[in-house]
């Protein structure tokens, strides 16, 4: 009989994570956007200064355990609330392992650790034309923001807005 395992990645785990990410980006059309390497998340995830934390899934049965999906997050600050708050960046469930909870074990697993360390609010995003996962994350609970849209600069406009700094 399998069943469902979470646990808190590990160094050991980040060539799987980095799998997990790289299988993310092509699932969200966008298999050459991935610039991380394994490096890049053993130093964020597991160094000195930890940028984020991830849990593992794994579907384990008698004689092994099988990686199965991941949940990567990182904290933020409501200025309006006055507390830390939880940002998942990535929730993955590989193909041929979804319909079987994990990622719905994941998601609950992350809104726990936030309840547990009183973080009032659990956010992420959802791309507009992935409707399965927005019917389930609805079907959660959550509910989708209508006047906020994301902004976001990289690379070179980056860099030349942070030429402006003085």
């Amino acid at each position: 009989m399998e069943s469902i395992t979470l646990r808190t990645a590990t160094p050991a785990d980040v060539p799987q994570i980095l799998r997990f990410i790289r299988d993310l980006a092509l699932y969200e059309r966008e298999p050459d956007a991935v610039l991380a390497t394994e490096d890049d998340l053993l130093r964020d995830g597991f160094g000195e200064t930890r940028r984020f934390d991830c849990i593992m899934a794994e579907l384990t049965d008698a004689d092994a355990a099988t990686p199965a999906g991941f949940a990567l997050y990182f904290y933020n600050y409501s200025t309006w609330r006055g507390h830390a708050g939880i940002y998942l960046e990535d929730l993955y469930v590989s193909p041929e392992y979804r319909g079987k909870g994990i990622g719905k074990a994941l998601l609950t697993r992350v809104a726990a650790i936030a309840v547990a360390e009183g973080c009032p609010r659990f956010e992420w995003s959802v791309l507009d034309w992935n409707q399965p996962s927005i019917d389930f994350y609805h079907s959660l609970g959550a509910v989708m923001k209508t006047e906020w849209k994301g902004m976001q600069v990289s690379g070179k406009p980056l860099k030349a807005l942070a030429a402006l700094s003085k």
